[in-house]
C-alpha cells in the first residue's frame, strides 16, 4: 500500500501539491482563533482540596469581587537619603494626579504616612484592583500598569524622587515580555540553526530552505486544526504551547526531511530517474516516518492521563502537530523534491559522487568487531548520568525562574528588604470554614479557629474573617504566611505540615478547606508525583506494542524501550548535576520531567526505529548479525547523527532564552536527544543487536533476501 502511494506521489507531484494547498487553505479559513488563557486557574481536578476551596469560595461569595493590591509604585530619593515629610507629601500628590488620569481595571490608588517604610528609605503607592483570573482582566490590569509607567516620568519631573513599578500586574507585563523575547530568540535561532546545519549536511541552498518553508506552513495548518478540535472538546491552552509546538515541529520536521532526502539522494546517485528515486525514498523513509510519527503521537496522547489539565490539553495539540508534519513529509515535501530533482542540492555537485564515509565506516567496524565493549561503555555512560536522578528535587518557584533584572523584580526585591513578608500580602492561604450541618458558622467557632491559626508554624498573621454573603455556612479566613507563598520552602511546609495543622484547628462541627496559591502548588506536587510514573508506564507499554507491530518483532521492543527509558533518566540526571550543582538552583522546574518525557522518550525513539529498520534491511540482505550492525552504523549512522544534531541543536537554542525553565528544558532535552541519536542509535542498539543475533527479530525473522534493494552488499572493511 505504501508503495502504491509512493508511486502516486512521485508520478503526480502537481496534483499532490495542489491537494495539500487546497486542504491547508480550507483549514485556515474555517479555523477559529486558538483558545488560550494566560492564567490556568483550576488546572487540577475537583478532587484536589485547593480546587474544592476555590469552588466553595466562588459559591459563597458570588458577585463579590475581592479587592487587592494588583500593583504598586515605589518612590525613593535619587540621592539614597531618607524620605522627608515633603517627599511623603509629594508622593500623595503623585497618587492624586495618577488617580485623576483614570485607568481601566484600577479601583484606587492609595498612599500616606502608613505606606512609608520603617527606615524611611521608600514609600509606596498601592494600585488597587479587583482580583481576577480571567485572561481579559489580566490583560487590562497589565495595560493599566504599562500606562502608569508611561505617566510617571512626567509626574516625577522637578522632584528628588525616583520610581519603580511592581506588583502582580506589572510582573505579568514583564514576564509576558520575557516570554515574547524567548519566543523571538528561539524562533530566529532555530531557523538559523536548521538553515546552517542543512547547508552543512547537503551543501544545497534549496535543501536548506525547503524544510523551513514546508515546516512553517505545516505548523500553521497544525495550529488551525488544533483550534478546530479545541472548541468541541473544551480544550484551552496556556501561552507556552506555541513555543513547544514551534520547537517540536521544526525538530521532527527536519528529521523527517532528512530521512527522506538522504534516501532520495542515494538513489539519484545510483542512477535512478527522479520519479523512481522518489518513489523508492518515500517507500523506504515512509516506513520510518509513519512508525516514528505513530509512536510519538501515541506517546503524547498519554498525557490525557495527566491530572494537570494543561498537560491534558497539550496531548491532542502535540499529536495533531506530529500528524500534520508526517502528512506534509509524505506529500508536500516529496512532491516538491520530485519537481526539483538534483537541483535541490544546487550549487553543490558533490552529491553526485558516493562519499567515502570514513568515520561512519570506522565506527561501524568498531561496533562490528567489539559489540560487547561498545554496549558496556554506552550503558555505563548513561547509568552514570542517570545517577543524578537520585538527587532530583522539584521546584515550584515559577516567579524565581523569570529574569531578576526587570523593573517589577527589582521593585519586589527592594520592598521585601524593608518590609519583610510583603511578598505574601496578596497571596494568603485561604481557609474556608464550612459548617457540617449547613447552618451559619458561629462567632465562637470563628474566634476559636482564629486563635489557634495565629499560633501555627508558618503563619505570620490572620486577616479579619469574612462571612459568605451567599452562604452563611462558609467563612473565609486569610492566613498571611511568614515566607514567600511562591517559594519552595513555603510550599513544602504547606504540603507536609501546615495544611494538616489547619485541618486540626477547625472547631468541632466545621471543616477547613485550604486554598490559595501555596496550597495549589502543594496539590500540583501531589499530581506531578502521581502523573509521571503512570505516564511513563503506559507510554512504555504503548511504545513497545507499536514497535512490535512496526518491526514485526517481540524481542526488539524489549531492547529499545528500556534503552529509551535509560536515556530519559540520563538526561534528567545530567540536568540535576548541572542546575542543582554548579548553577545552585534549588530544584528543577516541576514541568521539566513531563517535557523531557515528550521530547526524549517520545521523539528519541525515532532514531532507534531508524537504526533498527536499517539493521533489519542488512539482515534481510544476507549479512550475519555483526556485519549487519557495522553496515547499519555506516549507512544509517550519518542520518541519525544529522537528524539528532539538528533536533538537539534546535532545543539547545533555548539556553539563550532569559527564562530559567526554558534554559533547563533546552539543556536537558538537547542532551537527551543527543544521547538517543549518538549513544543509543549509533552504538548501544547496533551493539546489542550484534550480540543477540538473529533472535532479535523473533518471531518475524529476517530471512536473507539478496533482492532487498536497501541492503548493503559489501561488508565493512572489504570496500
Amino acid at each position: 500500500m505504501l508503495g502504491r502511494f509512493a508511486r502516486a506521489v512521485a508520478r503526480h507531484p502537481w496534483w499532490t501539491i495542489g491537494g495539500w494547498l487546497v486542504g491547508a487553505v480550507l483549514v485556515l479559513l474555517l479555523a477559529p482563533p486558538l483558545p488560550t488563557d494566560p492564567d490556568q486557574g483550576h488546572s487540577l481536578p475537583d478532587s484536589y482540596e485547593s480546587v474544592q476551596s476555590a469552588h466553595l469560595e466562588e459559591n459563597a461569595f458570588k458577585g463579590q469581587q475581592e479587592a487587592y493590591t494588583g500593583g504598586y509604585v515605589l518612590l525613593r530619593r535619587a540621592d539614597g537619603q531618607k524620605l522627608t515629610d515633603a517627599d511623603v507629601a509629594k508622593a500623595t500628590q503623585i497618587a492624586d494626579s495618577l488617580r485623576a488620569n483614570g485607568y481601566p481595571a484600577v479601583t484606587g490608588l492609595v498612599t500616606g504616612p502608613d505606606a512609608v517604610a520603617p527606615d524611611r528609605s521608600l514609600t509606596r503607592i498601592s494600585v488597587l484592583m479587583n482580583k481576577s483570573t480571567v485572561g481579559a482582566d489580566l490583560l487590562a490590569q497589565g495595560d493599566a500598569m504599562t500606562r502608569i509607567r508611561a505617566d510617571l516620568p512626567g509626574k516625577l519631573s522637578g522632584t528628588d524622587l525616583t520610581a519603580l513599578v511592581g506588583g502582580d500586574a506589572a510582573s505579568y507585563v514583564d514576564n509576558s515580555g520575557s516570554l515574547s523575547k524567548s519566543l523571538l530568540i528561539v524562533t530566529v535561532a532555530t531557523l538559523i540553526l536548521i538553515l546552517g546545519l542543512s547547508l552543512l549536511i547537503f551543501r544545497g541552498i534549496l535543501a536548506a530552505l525547503l524544510p523551513i518553508l514546508a515546516i512553517a506552513a505545516a505548523m500553521q495548518v497544525g495550529l488551525a486544526i488544533t483550534a478546530m478540535v479545541a472548541k468541541p472538546f473544551g480544550l484551552v491552552f496556556d501561552d507556552s504551547l506555541q513555543i513547544v509546538i514551534l520547537i517540536l515541529m521544526f525538530g521532527i520536521g527536519a528529521d523527517y526531511f532528512l530521512f527522506l532526502l538522504w534516501r532520495y539522494r542515494d538513489r539519484l546517485r545510483a542512477g535512478d530517474d527522479k520519479e523512481t528515486a522518489l518513489a523508492y525514498a518515500i517507500e523506504r523513509a515512509g516506513k520510518v516516518i509513519i512508525g516514528t510519527a505513530v509512536t510519538t503521537m501515541c506517546a503524547v496522547l498519554v498525557l490525557l492521563l495527566a491530572s494537570f489539565r494543561i498537560f491534558q490539553a497539550w496531548g491532542p495539540a502535540l499529536a495533531i502537530a506530529v500528524g500534520t508534519m508526517a502528512v506534509t513529509a509524505l506529500t508536500l515535501i516529496p512532491a516538491v523534491l520530485r519537481l526539483l530533482g538534483g537541483a535541490v542540492f544546487w550549487p553543490s555537485k558533490k552529491w553526485r559522487t558516493q562519499p567515502r564515509n570514513v568515520i561512519p565506516a570506522k565506527l561501524g567496524g568498531l561496533v562490528s568487531r567489539r559489540p560487547a565493549v561498545v554496549a558496556l561503555a554506552s550503558t555505563v555512560l548513561m547509568v552514570m548520568l542517570a545517577g543524578g536522578v537520585l538527587a532530583f528535587r522539584i521546584s515550584y518557584d515559577i516567579q524565581g525562574g523569570f529574569p531578576d533584572n526587570t523593573e517589577s523584580a527589582q521593585a519586589k526585591k527592594q520592598l521585601e528588604q524593608v518590609v519583610p513578608g510583603s511578598a505574601g500580602l496578596n497571596y494568603p492561604a485561604k481557609v474556608l470554614l464550612h459548617a457540617d450541618n449547613g447552618a451559619p458558622v458561629t462567632e465562637e467557632q470563628i474566634d476559636s479557629f482564629v486563635a489557634k491559626a495565629r499560633q501555627l508554624p508558618g503563619v505570620g498573621s490572620v486577616e479579619p474573617p469574612t462571612r459568605g454573603p451567599a452562604d452563611a455556612s462558609v467563612v473565609r479566613v486569610n492566613l498571611l504566611l511568614q515566607q514567600d507563598p511562591f517559594s519552595d520552602p513555603m510550599i513544602i511546609q504547606m504540603r507536609d505540615q501546615l495544611r494538616e495543622d489547619i485541618h486540626a484547628a477547625a472547631p468541632s462541627g466545621t471543616k477547613a478547606y485550604v486554598g490559595g496559591i501555596t496550597a495549589g502548588f502543594a496539590d500540583i506536587d501531589h499530581a506531578t508525583k502521581r502523573d509521571l510514573p503512570l505516564i511513563l508506564l503506559v507510554a512504555a507499554v504503548l511504545i513497545a506494542l507499536i514497535l512490535a507491530l512496526v518491526l514485526r518483532s517481540l524481542v526488539a521492543p524489549l531492547l529499545l524501550v528500556p534503552a529509551v527509558l535509560l536515556g530519559f533518566a540520563a538526561a534528567l540526571g545530567a540536568a540535576v548535576y548541572v542546575f542543582q550543582g554548579p548553577l545552585g538552583e534549588p530544584g528543577l522546574n516541576f514541568q521539566l520531567p513531563i517535557l523531557l518525557y515528550l521530547f526524549v522518550l517520545a521523539i528519541g525513539t525515532d532514531y532507534n526505529i531508524l537504526m533498527v529498520s536499517r539493521l533489519r534491511e542488512e539482515s534481510q540482505a544476507g549479512h550475519d548479525p555483526r556485519t549487519a550492525a557495522g553496515l547499519a552504523v555506516e549507512h544509517a549512522g550519518p542520518i541519525a547523527a544529522g537528524a539528532g544534531l539538528i533536533l538537539a541543536g534546535t532545543f539547545s537554542v533555548m539556553l539563550l532564552a532569559p527564562v530559567a525553565m526554558m534554559q533547563q528544558m533546552g539543556f536537558a532535552v538537547a542532551l537527551g536527544i543527543a544521547i538517543s541519536a549518538f549513544v543509543m542509535a549509533i552504538f548501544l542498539v547496533p551493539a546489542l543487536t550484534a550480540l543477540i543475533g538473529r533472535g532479535i527479530w523473533w518471531p518475524g525473522g529476517a530471512k536473507a533476501s539478496p533482492a532487498v534493494r536497501g541492503g548493503s552488499r559489501v561488508p565493512v572493511g572489504r570496500r
